[in-house]
């Protein structure tokens, strides 16, 4: 695991890690919820894939609001004061650590991930209020153990733990090995830690279709499971109802607050859960 401290690395060595002439997954759903940090080549391949599948919008739209009701779950409900966010992604609004220190202004936030163009927009993940703390980590999902013990520096790993991994599983081609990183990750969290987990699923023709367009695009591919194997990522673990849902149903707010939507929610093809660690 390589440790980069955004204060450290400048501006310019950053910004001479990252490949503009290439789609990019994190610019690409930036684009998608109405973010700014996108270049041409990632519209594009966002309008390609909105013809084939305007639906994907919807997608990268409502698994971001599954996320905000995920943590305000987790805090206001289960005491849970610290999360571990891997693929983070690009800043946007109601980021993990926003949504958590709304609710509890004392909670530790630590952000993952390897990719230099997140890096370059770490900053932004580092705000925080005075009483809790946010921290960002230039590391590797598929070196679990060193993941955990760097954000040991920043979170009590003696106390119940919030892993969210959101949209970044799909990267792992292979199930087995995302099933035995997502192991070895809650392996390190003590019991009462909870797992939160969504991804696109292909549960739809035009997912499925979409998915290989944008895996032709150049862009790292992005995978779609069956439910079955999103499902298999939190065996052993105590699923928080409603279970493993899409992501619209988990849990949706009656009033539309947290944008659930009012009324009957949306189908879309992306589906997660919450699971707490016996």
């Amino acid at each position: 695991m390589s440790d980069h401290d955004p204060s450290l690395e400048s501006s310019a060595a950053i910004r001479a890690r990252i490949d503009t002439s290439t789609p990019h997954s994190a610019r690409f759903w930036n684009y998608f919820v109405g973010g700014k940090d996108h270049y041409d080549v990632d519209r594009e391949v966002g309008e390609q894939i909105k013809e084939i599948f305007p639906g994907l919008v919807d997608v990268a739209v409502t698994s971001r609001h599954f996320l905000g009701r995920a943590v305000r779950h987790l805090v206001l409900e289960r005491g849970i004061r610290q999360f571990l966010d891997i693929g983070t992604g690009l800043p946007t609004a109601d980021n993990t650590h926003d949504v958590a220190q709304r609710a509890a202004p004392e909670a530790r936030i630590v952000y993952v991930d390897n990719d230099p163009l997140v890096l370059a927009h770490a900053r932004a993940l580092l705000t925080s209020t005075p009483e809790g703390r946010t921290d960002y980590l230039d590391a590797d999902l598929y070196d679990p153990e060193a993941v955990l013990k760097a954000a040991g520096a920043t979170l009590d790993l003696s106390r119940p733990v919030g892993l969210m991994i959101l949209n970044t599983l799909g990267h792992v081609a292979d199930h087995a090995v995302a099933s035995t990183l997502v192991t070895r990750l809650m392996a390190g969290l003590p019991s009462g830690s909870y797992l939160t987990i969504c991804d696109s699923t292909a549960t739809s023709p035009g997912m499925i279709a979409a998915s290989d367009a944008y895996n032709r695009s150049g862009a790292v591919p992005y995978y779609v499971r069956p439910v079955d194997e999103i499902a298999a990522l939190f065996q052993g673990l105590e699923l928080v109802e409603p279970g493993i849902t899409q992501v619209t149903r988990w849990r949706p707010e009656p009033d539309g607050a947290g944008g659930a939507g009012a009324g009957e929610p949306l189908d879309v093809d992306a589906y997660g859960g919450v699971g707490r660690k016996p």
